[in-house]
């Protein structure tokens, strides 16, 4: 038998070592259990798939057949369906309103991939409800969320990391996919393309796992038919290939005119005054007042794209229905309703291809393919205008329809319509959304890479904290901001819900409005009874947003659901102190290098080491000639972080940090990085 001794010394000077067996052993063991969790999301997400085609047809069945036909009047059918998603939506989850695709792309970029469960139930019932009662949209964006849903709260359940629960969701966004248009290749590269961003070896790995299995079970089922027949379609004509691209020219413009349409009624809709929940009605009502005159733009509009396919609908019926399928879309996700935008791109894509190829054979000189191959090339064209996903339009038509041979001509109009798209509009159809929200998509390295996008809000609210009722006096208030010392207090009921928020800055201007202050006063007098608020599985990065925005040093903090019950206050001190927790394992500032700069979205952080000779040793802080657009928020001294405050001394060495807007990162540093005096102009 070989000693002890000897037999380590064996290991060590041959190729295998116990560090590297071990290290070997581990990383076996993670692949294979990120295999088995790939395929238990494309099972789960392969049968969620299934109930909500189930629920669809359940819902349609109610809606127009249980309810005899022309009992009810068709606006108010459908708008009774947005009633109920609209209450749906408010009491059971507010992040099922819309086409789902942006909110899962937000989980991803903000939140860790975190996704409460309950949005796959609420959404599965309000894009059913949607869909069912005859609301213009389709089924895949809430599929993807669905999917990615389930994925994520697996995750969760099972304490897996940010990286393995972001995956998760990738996988359970291509089962979706896949299991919904029986289309797993492209539901893998929409998953890749469109949610994750990129196209890593794991990532792809995983996900092609999740959406292989989802489509074999999906195929299990329901078949293994493609999603829209066609009579076979070829290039006739070597010069057809001007018009495809003349197509795709086109397209690219419809794209673009479909995305700002649905956001452009959003807008309207958020603008008016009233309860939230009506908003998807008076949507719905809308949409059935077009149905009367065009009851093709009800539902997802599968058999009209079956029939611009198949070259069997009227030319002018065609070119009217682009127009009324944006509009009805629109309105449908643009009022609250609940459904996808992928359905509704390809229907216009359809009608507009088949629209245009039934006028181009009437007036080329040479042969021509029918208006079918045009309205399939014209159904990838405005997809990937909208969604800026050309590799995902031209996988998906191969799949979806299942024919082949039309591929140079279909990647010809893809490419010219994203091109347009994109120098028309910078923008897609999914990061309009993003954008609205302080999400820069073209910047998503940066966000991953910034340190406050990687901690919760949950993790560093302050949970120990004093509230006030609206029916405290304001004398009492007085003595309660003389008693603390704190800047402000949330307002809330009797129950813990958050009915507002009180400051020192709002009794300060009380008492130049009213002096002196009436004792019969009270909080309800002063409170600001909307203000902003997060979440606790939102990230820093958003809530800080949100303080810029809201122009606060303090947010309140609320439960995710409907209820908005107060579990803690996210204070500028607590960013601070997680932030420097962050970064302090980083290597330390330059002094030499004097600035570094750290971007978070359209704001800045930036550390400004105060040189040895600056000008401002031994001045306070309320002296400094800071630039409207930025704020100081800590000060990094000898392994300490401060908070500024008008009478903070500042000292040679101080590292400033500071938010800034990109125009003012000039101004900032020559005031805090000069190294002379600096004039009356310059200087404070």
């Amino acid at each position: 038998m070989t000693p002890p001794r000897e037999s380590e010394g064996l290991l060590k000077g041959g190729r295998l070592s116990l560090r590297r067996l071990r290290h070997s052993w581990l990383e076996s063991h993670d692949v294979f259990r990120l295999v088995i969790l790939s395929l238990l999301v494309g099972s789960i997400t392969a049968g969620g798939a299934a109930v909500f085609r189930w629920l669809i047809d359940y819902f349609h069945w109610l809606f127009f057949t249980w309810i005899p036909p022309g009992t009810v009047p068709l606006p108010f059918l459908i708008g009774t369906g947005g009633l109920l998603v609209g209450l749906l939506v408010w009491f059971g989850a507010r992040e099922a309103q819309g086409h789902g695709v942006p909110e899962v792309i937000m989980a991803v970029a903000l939140k860790g991939g975190r996704i409460r469960g309950r949005v796959a139930v609420i959404k599965a019932l309000t894009s059913a409800i949607t869909l069912g009662s005859g609301g213009s949209a389709g089924r895949e964006g809430p599929i993807v969320q669905i999917g990615a849903a389930l994925g994520s709260k697996l995750g969760q359940l099972l304490r897996c990391s940010e990286e393995r629960v972001i995956l998760l969701v990738a996988c359970g966004s291509a089962a979706g996919i896949s299991a919904t248009f029986n289309a797993p290749v492209a539901g893998v590269f929409f998953a890749l393309e469109v949610i994750l961003g990129e196209f890593a070896t794991r990532s792809f790995s995983m996900v092609v796992l999740s959406s292989v299995t989802a489509s074999a079970i999906s195929r299990a089922m329901l078949g293994n038919a493609p999603a829209f027949a066609t009579p076979g379609h070829t290039l006739v004509h070597p010069a057809e290939f001007g018009w495809y691209l003349g197509l795709g020219l086109l397209a690219g413009l419809v794209g673009v005119l479909y995305t700002r349409v649905l956001y452009w009624i959003e807008d309207g809709f958020d603008g008016l005054r009233m309860p939230a929940p009506i908003k998807p009605a008076v949507g719905g009502i809308l949409v059935g007042l077009i149905a009367l005159a065009f009851p093709q733009v009800m539902g997802n509009g599968y058999e009209v794209i079956e029939g611009a396919l198949g070259a069997s609908m009227d030319l002018q019926l065609m070119a009217l229905l682009v127009l009324a399928k944006i509009v009805a879309t629109g309105l449908t996700l643009g009022s609250g309703g609940s459904g996808g935008t992928f359905a509704p791109s390809l229907y216009i894509g359809a009608v507009l291809g088949g629209a245009f190829g039934g006028l181009v054979n009437g007036i080329a000189p040479h042969p021509m393919a029918s208006s079918g191959a045009y309205a399939m090339v014209g159904m990838a064209a405005v997809f990937a205008a909208s969604a800026r996903a050309p590799i995902t339009a031209v996988l998906m038509l191969f799949e979806l329809t299942g024919d082949y041979r039309t591929i140079l001509p279909l990647m010809a109009a893809t490419v010219m319509a994203t091109m347009v798209s994109s120098l028309v509009d910078r923008e897609s159809i999914y990061s309009v959304k993003l954008k609205r929200q302080g999400v820069d998509l073209a910047a998503r390295e940066r966000i991953f890479q910034d340190p406050m996008r990687r901690v919760a809000v949950g993790k560093v609210m302050t949970r120990d904290f004093e509230t006030v009722s609206a029916d405290l006096s304001l004398p009492e208030l007085v003595d309660l901001f003389n008693r603390t010392g704190h800047q402000g207090f949330p307002v809330t009921d009797e129950r813990g819900r958050l009915c507002g928020m009180v400051t020192l800055k709002d009794l300060e201007f009380a008492r130049v409005r009213h002096r002196p202050l009436s004792a019969e006063a009270t909080v309800r007098d002063l409170a600001t009874t909307d203000p902003g608020y997060v979440c606790p599985e939102d990230s820093l990065a958003l809530a800080l947003r949100a303080m810029g925005r809201l122009g606060v040093g303090r947010l309140p903090v609320v439960d995710s659901g409907s209820s908005r019950r107060l579990v803690g206050i996210l204070r500028r001190s607590d960013i601070i102190a997680a932030y420097s927790r962050e970064v302090s394992d980083e290597e330390a500032v330059d002094p030499v290098d004097s600035l570094k700069v750290r971007t978070t979205f359209e704001t800045e952080f930036l550390e400004i080491v105060l040189p040895a000779d600056t000008p401002w040793e031994g001045q306070c802080v309320r002296n400094l000639a800071i630039p409207e657009q930025a704020v100081l928020v800590a000060i990094r001294r000898a392994g300490e972080t401060l908070i500024p405050r008008g009478a903070t001394v500042l000292h040679a060495g101080d590292v400033v940090v500071a938010f800034s807007q990109p125009e003012t990162r000039a101004d900032l540093r020559r005031v805090l990085a000069a190294t002379r005096p600096l004039g009356p102009s310059e200087g404070g």
